[in-house]
C-alpha cells in the first residue's frame, strides 16, 4: 500500500479583498477521513478547491506526499478524484460515451470495459449507460460523476456534498463508497449531513476560524 500524506499549512483565500477563510492547516494520511464543514458560504466548495489545484490560494501551502516523493501540482489529477456539483458532464454523451472520453483524455489504460460496466452497475445506472445524459435526472447525473471519479481508483477521493440529489438506492452506494476509500486512501468531504459526517475522523469546522480580521 502506498504511503500518502496531504499537508495544508496556513491556507488563506481572499475574494475582491473580502477573506473567506484563513489560517486552515491539517495532516491527512492514508487509510483516514478529513471532514470540511460550516454553514453556507463559509467556503467549503473553495477549499475543497483549492485542495484539488482546481483554484489558487491566497496564501500558505499545499503538498501531497506519495511514498514519501512530492508530487508536482500538475500531476495532482492523477492521484485525486473529484464529485462535485459544479463538475459538468458532456449532456450530449451517452453514460458510455462520457467515461471513454474521461479514460482517453486521462490515458487510464485500467479502465476497461469491464471496469466501467462495474462501476455503472454499482451506481445503479447501466441499464441507462446509452442514453444521452442530457435525459439523465439530476441524480442520475450525480452518480455518474462517481463512477467518472473512481475510473482511476484514486488515491484521494474528495466529495463535495456527498449524498447532493441522490435517493435512498444512491446515498447507499455513496456510503459505501466512503467507507471503501477509507480502507483504500483518503478520503476528504464538505458536509453538514449528520449521516455523512458519520465517516469522518477528523474535521475543520470554517465557522470556528477568524474570518475578516
Amino acid at each position: 500500500m502506498k504511503k500518502i500524506t496531504l499537508t495544508a499549512a496556513q491556507i488563506s483565500k481572499v475574494y475582491n479583498g473580502k477573506s473567506i477563510f484563513k489560517g486552515v492547516s491539517f495532516e491527512i494520511t492514508q487509510n483516514t477521513s478529513f471532514a470540511i464543514t460550516g454553514k453556507n458560504g463559509a467556503g467549503k466548495s473553495t477549499l475543497i478547491k483549492i485542495l484539488c489545484r482546481v483554484l489558487s490560494q491566497t496564501k500558505g501551502t499545499i503538498q501531497l506526499h506519495v511514498d514519501q516523493e512530492v508530487i508536482e501540482e500538475q500531476n495532482y489529477f492523477k492521484h485525486i478524484g473529484l464529485v462535485s456539483p459544479y463538475l459538468n458532464l458532456y449532456e450530449e454523451f451517452s453514460a458510455e460515451e462520457n467515461l471513454q472520453f474521461i479514460k482517453n483524455v486521462r490515458g487510464l489504460r485500467n479502465a476497461t470495459v469491464e471496469k466501467c460496466n462495474h462501476l455503472l452497475e454499482r451506481f445503479g445506472i447501466y441499464e441507462h449507460r446509452k442514453k444521452e445524459v442530457k435525459n439523465y435526472s439530476s441524480g442520475m447525473k450525480q452518480r455518474l460523476k462517481y463512477c467518472a471519479a473512481l475510473l482511476h481508483d484514486p488515491l484521494i477521493l474528495v466529495l463535495d456534498e456527498p449524498s447532493s440529489n441522490l435517493d435512498e438506492f444512491g446515498i447507499a452506494a455513496v456510503h459505501e463508497t466512503m467507507k471503501q476509500q477509507k480502507s483504500n486512501g483518503i478520503l476528504i468531504f464538505g458536509t453538514n449531513d449528520k449521516d455523512d459526517l458519520q465517516f469522518a475522523d477528523s474535521m475543520c469546522n470554517l465557522d470556528e476560524l477568524e474570518i475578516g480580521k
